[in-house]
């Protein structure tokens, strides 16, 4: 067609049967896709208004091709693009992930209405400003939030971060994509690394400065709430010292004591129990028995020759322990389970010896996981 005619668009727009229907489609298909002349501003305006009117009674497929030309148009007007974000997914997606005519008031309210995949699609965003994430984060969908983490250019308030760090104690998928944001302050670093797996927080060492002593009093803090107590006063760990000295000269001390000893709550004699069947100091044993992920705890089960039933239940049962946390995850429970089965008794001694020597506990453990994924 030569030019753009109003009467014959809104003919056609009201025209109900298959052949006016298609002809309309064929139209603006043809408007689009520049089969016709270039637009000047008054026909362009014109075409916007009659879709504007017209955009309802439009097949699905015409929609969709309409919605794809729109998508990088900054001059489209408002309210046709409006309608295209609240149509149907496949209309309104490159709409919702690219169009910059939208305003944020516009993305909250698809937030607040539309479906899973319509947030998604805004969360890709290249310009999500912080009161669309917070919009984003309100809906509490994991899938939601993540995608929105991922996306670099995605603003985040230090409130919501924060908030989104402290979920991310319950919601593993969480920590990735937290941790490689480029917004992510050292307080909030701190407070991740005394929940994320051991090859995060290699993750973290390696990426962030932080000093060893600071890793150190981090992991002894995470090790103290777990018990949720303070050390011991010296007299009562000498009782439980000697408690623990007259069963080992009675040949009391077994494996499945030490899974009694968890299940009836007596952490402390647990925790004399396994650092004597270890020989591992006292702090680094509260640091691998509590702490999040279990790798160093399977390690030190491994090299005491602890079978996998035993080590299995100390480690949910430790889990367990921790005041206020999770019980332990079928996905955690299968990773520990790997490393367990995959690491010899040799190897988990070598690593201990290092240990005891006070050499790099974290490093150690990063060594054997890849050692044994290498063997896998």
């Amino acid at each position: 067609m030569e030019s753009v005619n109003a009467e014959f668009l809104l003919r056609l727009a009201r025209d109900k049967s298959m052949a006016g229907r298609q002809e309309l489609a064929e139209t603006i298909s043809d408007l689009f896709l520049g089969n016709t002349q270039t637009l000047s501003e008054r026909e362009r305006a014109l075409t916007y208004d009659i879709l504007s009117q017209v955009i309802h009674d439009v097949e699905m497929g015409v929609r969709r091709n309409i919605s794809k030309q729109l998508s990088d148009k900054p001059g489209a007007p408002h309210d046709l693009v409006l309608m295209l974000a609240n149509d149907d997914i496949e209309v309104a997606y490159p709409i919702l992930a690219y169009n910059k005519v939208l305003q944020d008031a516009d993305l909250i309210e698809v937030i607040r209405h539309r479906t899973l995949e319509h947030q998604l699609a805004i969360a890709i965003r290249e310009d999500v400003s912080e009161v669309v994430s917070d919009a984003l984060v309100r809906t509490g969908r994991e899938r939601v939030v993540r995608t929105l983490l991922e996306n670099a250019n995605a603003a985040i308030s230090s409130s919501t971060m924060e908030y989104l760090v402290e979920q991310s104690r319950r919601i593993d998928s969480f920590h990735e994509p937290i941790l490689n944001r480029g917004d992510l302050g050292p307080d909030l670093v701190q407070r991740m690394f005394m929940w994320v797996s051991a090859a995060l927080r290699q993750y973290i060492l390696d990426t962030y400065e932080m000093e060893p002593d600071v890793v150190d009093d981090l992991l002894e803090k995470a090790a103290l709430e777990a018990i949720g107590t303070p050390s011991r006063p010296m007299g009562s760990a000498n009782k439980a010292q000697e408690l623990v000295a007259r069963l080992a000269d009675d040949d009391a001390v077994s494996p499945e004591l030490l899974v009694t000893l968890l299940q009836e709550g007596e952490i402390p004699l647990f925790m004399t129990m396994f650092q004597r069947l270890t020989g591992l100091r006292e702090r680094l044993v509260r640091r691998l028995v509590f702490e999040p992920g279990g790798e160093g705890l399977a390690i030190a089960c491994k090299s005491a020759g602890l079978g996998k039933a035993i080590f299995s239940s100390i480690f949910t049962l430790t889990r367990k322990a921790r005041p206020g946390a999770d019980k332990a995850t079928r996905r955690d429970i299968r990773h520990v389970l790997n490393l367990y089965d995959h690491m010899t008794e040799e190897s988990a001694r070598h690593v201990v010896r290092r240990w005891k020597r006070n050499v790099g506990y974290l490093a150690a453990i990063r060594e054997l996981e890849v050692s044994t994924v290498g063997h896998a």
